[in-house]
């Protein structure tokens, strides 16, 4: 490993064959992603970008899950400092673009929950390779926030307005299969079968010609790119939420696991205006 990923030191980095590059979330409480995380997936892909030992990227996450979302302590830390909600959506901007802009194919292998902030690179993923059973779902809104990260920009690509609607504004729960069926995903395998699967794309990726997958990929990703503006609306949107009361309710609601209470929220916003 190169010492140019060093300073990715949250991320457990591995190059198990010439060309493949796979980036490994391994943290605790299902690979929660961590302040130190969110940096380090934020700003790897440029470095990605720039080596050129690495053929094609793999996401996986280690253990039981890809990832349950951000740790809760970065989510209360955005809600009372202004500094670091502004450094977050930084960060949050950084990861999106840094995945359509990096050169690299990039392929995810998706088990178990997929949340927040790491269902970002697992949606945006070149090739997103999903278990039957995994849980898919992203949680803005029953977090107190805009669907912001990845969500605007490339659902209602996927799957259509009427399903990224639908899951965005309830926050339901989607099997890997049914994200395939809806065309979230790129594929489905049985769970014992995702990682194998994942990378026999990855592989399958690397023996092609990489100026042709390169091109290819950032010609598709112009629809990303269209979308632009209405990436940074969203995300725009979702970090103005951190500063309203409803976020410290969503927050509470997930610790103390229990249903969340919005509308005391929403009274006490409006007693403030």
């Amino acid at each position: 490993m190169s010492d140019r990923y060093e300073q990715f030191s949250s991320l457990r980095l591995e190059t198990p064959e010439p060309g493949l590059f796979e980036i490994v979330l391994d943290g605790p409480n299902l690979n929660a992603v961590s302040a130190e995380m969110h940096r380090d997936l934020a700003r790897i892909w440029h470095v990605i970008d720039s080596d050129d030992d690495v053929r094609v990227v793999l996401v996986r996450g280690e253990g039981k899950a890809f990832s349950a979302g951000g740790d809760f302590s970065m989510i209360e830390a955005m809600a009372t400092d202004t500094a670091v909600r502004t450094r977050i959506m930084r960060e949050a901007r950084d990861m999106v673009y840094g995945v359509i802009n990096c050169s690299k194919p990039v392929v995810s292998a998706i088990h178990g929950p997929a949340v927040g902030a790491g269902l970002v690179i697992g949606m945006l993923a070149d090739v997103s390779v999903a278990a039957r059973t995994a849980k898919i779902v992203d949680g803005h809104t029953r977090l107190g926030v805009a669907a912001g990260d990845h969500a605007a920009i490339c659902w209602p690509l996927l799957c259509g307005m009427a399903k990224a609607k639908y899951y965005l504004l309830t926050c339901r729960t989607l099997s890997g299969e049914e994200a395939e069926r809806i065309g979230l995903v790129s594929l489905c395998a049985d769970d014992a079968l995702v990682y194998d699967t994942a990378l026999s794309v990855a592989r399958d990726l690397s023996a092609l010609p990489a100026s042709a997958v390169s091109w290819t990929k950032y010609s598709l990703n112009n629809w990303y790119r269209q979308a632009g503006p209405i990436f940074d609306a969203s995300l725009g949107l979702e970090f103005f939420g951190f500063g309203l009361p409803e976020v410290h309710e969503g927050v509470a609601s997930h610790r103390e696991k229990r249903r969340p209470d919005f509308r005391t929220a929403e009274e006490a916003n409006r007693a403030d205006i």
